[in-house]
């Protein structure tokens, strides 16, 4: 069977709506460390340009809601963030961004459907925001973030709560103590762990999750929770 023929990056470059003028720190932001030199896994792979990518998105974010909505307090400000930068959106606007074709993957990764692995295009979207900031700046990381976000930056109804967030408050309105996390186990191997985590509340039986991250997998425990209980509403933000 013939090799697939590679996508075109200026395709993707257009999509981005930036022509990046070190190409190869595009082509680095969509190696996974499958794909990745057998001496330089980590360094090789788009694992520290999603770091940094991370941290660009945040601070991107924050600025454009806070010239968005400049009558917003800081709790309303914080929940529209959380759900601008969590995982899953990420997921949504690299599949809008069709990095998928792009993704250079080991064999076995491709062979199993990575291109299409949620958590995988949430990584490599944000390494791509990494790639952004160091070719062309800030400037243009937040020009190419507020292009991809687009409407969903301008929304106008009332921002989610997060399950963490909807967890705290519903203990405190029980006159109960804040929920505490707590790690209780860890699976998986060590570039790709799985956390898991239980979310306590005082008198009550512990909501487990799990997930990518310790952040993720709390999100899970308190979901997990509020689903139990009987507190948690649709139209919340989910982590399914």
């Amino acid at each position: 069977m013939p090799a697939r023929p590679k996508p075109d990056l200026a395709d993707l470059e257009a999509r981005l709506g930036h022509a990046f003028a070190n190409r190869k720190l595009l082509e680095h932001a969509l190696t996974h460390m499958s794909a990745a030199p057998a001496e330089a896994k980590r360094t090789g792979s788009y694992q520290r340009l999603e770091f940094l990518g991370d941290r660009v998105l945040g601070i991107c974010v924050a600025e454009l809601l806070f010239s968005t909505y400049p009558a917003a307090e800081e709790g309303e400000l914080s929940r529209r963030l959380a759900d601008l930068v969590r995982k899953e959106t990420c997921a949504e606007m690299a599949l809008a961004w069709a990095i998928g074709p792009h993704l250079k993957l080991g064999d076995g990764e491709a062979a199993s459907g990575a291109r299409k692995n949620k958590a995988i295009l949430a990584d490599a979207f944000e390494s791509i925001v990494g790639a952004i900031f160091l070719d062309g700046g800030y400037p243009a990381a937040k020009r190419t973030l507020e292009a991809a976000l687009g409407d969903r930056l301008r929304q106008t109804s009332r921002p989610p709560r997060d399950a963490k967030t909807a967890l705290q408050e519903w203990a405190q309105g029980q006159g109960l103590p804040t929920p505490n996390y707590a790690e209780v186990g860890r699976s998986g191997p060590d570039h790709a762990p799985v956390f898991k985590v239980a979310a306590h509340v005082h008198g009550l039986a512990d909501g487990v999750g799990e997930g990518r991250s310790k952040r993720i997998a709390e999100q899970v425990a308190a979901e997990n929770f509020l689903r139990r209980e009987g507190l948690w509403r649709e139209g919340e933000v989910g982590l399914e």
